[in-house]
């Protein structure tokens, strides 16, 4: 069965408000489902999931659905998901807790590719304790970052290496695993952040030899929660706790401060709703993403060509960025053009972008983008047509 886009978009009440989303990197529009369900949970839920009270423990249901969501979602054990307001936040804590590792004579290995998130915790800890860091740069000409480097980057002393599993800026999917198998050969972990890669691709935490892998549910169209899964549980027990609660254990050693659980109730269902995008697909919720994943990577590849060869025909666009592995996302600049003018124009026209990135880009820094003008971002998401890119491409070519 082909991919049913106009089934999907009438599930989503917000795409009737006559623009085209193109900046899933700000969050996918959000399904009817999840909406709903977060309001019911509101009512029936108690800000604790611990007491007696029958809503204290509906909220402890809704906590033991939200960690085997994510488990499904990633391939992971439910016992070591971690849950938080944002990847952001539990990446920080991530950060503090593991900083006990690494020190002087130590060191760990960044990405130019990846995102402040996965960036600046781990900066923050190695200039406090003397930790030596080294950089995997990408190639300018196609934005990849070559497997090869790792071997030199990651010595005996290196004690963690922190990578994306696609950039959400210009869409590069570097090769994980070849890091991983790297820095365990070392006895280091591998911190692996999937906020670009979900939903675009079936991420696989065995499959990518990462330690640790962090999502975060806006990216799909889920409630603001983020999570960290670990592929071994049992290293919780085993890092220092972040956790104001003094006796916790497990994954709630990572977890500071008390749960919303309407949105972890949201989270559930947001990945149901990933489940379901292909109707045909069948079997256990892991099986059924799968199936639906595989549908829309089929769908979005046909409609990625497209844009792509849409934007090779006019002259004053540069995409930034050709990597061969990669997900339905990138970055562009417009000759003569800054993107915010770019993308004030598209606005106009009701398309909505992303101008500049939160915080900055290190990429786009790296790549002498940002002196230039800076670029604009774009990706597709479960709910693009080929009119919206055609709509893009005619406001982009006006722009000539």
């Amino acid at each position: 069965m082909a991919y049913d886009v106009a089934r999907v978009r009438g599930l989503i009440p917000s795409l009737g408000d006559g623009w085209i989303h193109l900046d899933p990197q700000a969050g996918m529009q959000i399904p009817d489902a999840v909406s709903r369900t977060v309001s019911t949970a509101f009512r029936a839920s108690a800000s604790s999931s611990t007491g007696r009270h029958v809503s204290s423990r509906r909220s402890a249901a809704v906590l033991d659905a939200a960690r085997a969501a994510v488990a499904d979602l990633v391939g992971g054990d439910p016992a070591g998901v971690v849950l938080g307001p944002d990847r952001a936040v539990l990446l920080a804590w991530l950060a503090e807790s593991l900083s006990t590792r690494l020190g002087l004579g130590t060191g760990l290995v960044l990405s130019r590719l990846d995102e402040e998130a996965n960036v600046a915790p781990w900066l923050r800890v190695a200039s406090r304790y003397g930790a030596q860091v080294r950089w995997a740069e990408v190639e300018i000409e196609t934005c990849e970052l070559p497997s090869w480097q790792f071997q030199d980057l990651i010595t005996t002393t290196t004690r963690l290496v922190a990578l994306t599993a696609a950039s959400p800026i210009v869409g590069s999917a570097p090769d994980v695993r070849v890091a991983a198998d790297r820095v365990h050969e070392v006895g280091g972990l591998m911190v692996v952040d999937a906020i670009g890669a979900a939903p675009y691709a079936h991420v696989d935490i065995n499959e990518l030899g990462a330690d640790v892998v962090a999502v975060g549910a806006t990216s799909w169209g889920g409630p603001q929660v983020g999570a960290l899964v670990f592929r071994d549980p049992t290293l919780l027990d085993r890092i220092p706790a972040v956790s104001l609660n003094p006796y916790a254990r497990g994954v709630e050693r990572l977890e500071v401060g008390g749960h919303q659980f309407a949105l972890l109730a949201g989270l559930t269902t947001s990945i149901d709703f990933l489940a379901g995008l292909d109707e045909s697909a069948s079997g256990s919720r892991r099986q059924k993403l799968e199936t639906s994943i595989s549908s829309l990577q089929n769908y979005q590849d046909s409609l990625f060509d497209h844009l792509m060869a849409s934007l090779k025909r006019l002259p004053q666009i540069m995409v930034i960025g050709r990597s061969p592995s990669r997900v339905p996302t990138l970055s562009f600049t417009v000759a003569g053009v800054s993107a915010d003018k770019v993308a004030s124009h598209l606005a106009d026209k009701r398309i909505a972008t992303v101008s500049g990135v939160h915080g900055g880009s290190r990429l786009l820094d790296a790549l002498g983008v940002n002196d230039e003008g800076g670029a604009v971002t774009i990706g597709l998401a479960p709910y693009t047509t080929r009119y919206e890119i055609d709509q893009l491409v005619g406001e982009l070519a006006a722009l000539g």
